[in-house]
């Protein structure tokens, strides 16, 4: 594995570090009138969330990790467990649903989703970025309302709560941005 320098840094870097894996969140330059630049790090430890603040000197050596990146297809979910399978090679792997924390209502049947191995251990994945929902329950478009930045509650398909425009009724597909769970546009 590459080794960087401490001030080679960038966030969504993986990095080997204290028996971990971390990824780089927030980073620093810091250049104190006294002393040498240092990097401040925001580090999450990608197995079990924590998080952690290490300064990294340029002269510090650093593992750098390349994590492979899989295309998933959902098929079913078994006992809180989520059963993808690999596009390419048809081999199923089990994940708990907690690995895609409060974006899991948003997985639907056959969906392909993007999942990150480190050697055989899956450490994260990412839904796509736009998903179509159905809106289950709104208040009813009110004739004549502007759609002057004022937005109403919306409950979709899947449970999940989404502030709308007034004019997107009750069973309209709509797009919701999954990275920030909004409202984007209409399908």
């Amino acid at each position: 594995m590459p080794k960087i320098n401490g001030n080679e840094i960038r966030p969504g870097n993986v990095l080997e570090h204290n028996d971990g894996l971390w990824a780089a969140v927030k980073v620093d330059h810091v250049k104190p009138g006294k002393g040498g630049a240092f990097a401040q790090v925001e580090l999450r430890n990608l197995r079990n969330g924590s998080k952690l603040n290490e300064r990294f000197r340029s002269a510090d050596k650093v593992e750098r990790v390349r994590l492979e990146q899989k295309d998933q297809q959902f098929l079913y979910e078994n006992d809180g467990m989520l059963v993808f399978m690999d596009s390419e090679t048809y081999e199923q792997i089990e994940l708990p649903a907690e690995i895609l924390g409060d974006r899991r209502p948003f997985l639907q049947d056959g969906m392909t989703i993007v999942v990150e191995f480190y050697e055989a251990e899956a450490l994260n994945a990412t839904l796509p970025q736009k998903v179509i929902c159905k809106i289950a329950e709104t208040e009813p478009v009110v004739k004549g309302q502007t759609a002057a930045n004022s937005f109403k509650p919306a409950i979709l398909d899947n449970g999940v709560k989404v502030m709308v425009p007034p004019f997107v009724g009750q069973d309209e597909d709509i797009v919701v941005n999954t990275e920030t769970m909004e409202y984007s546009e209409r399908a």
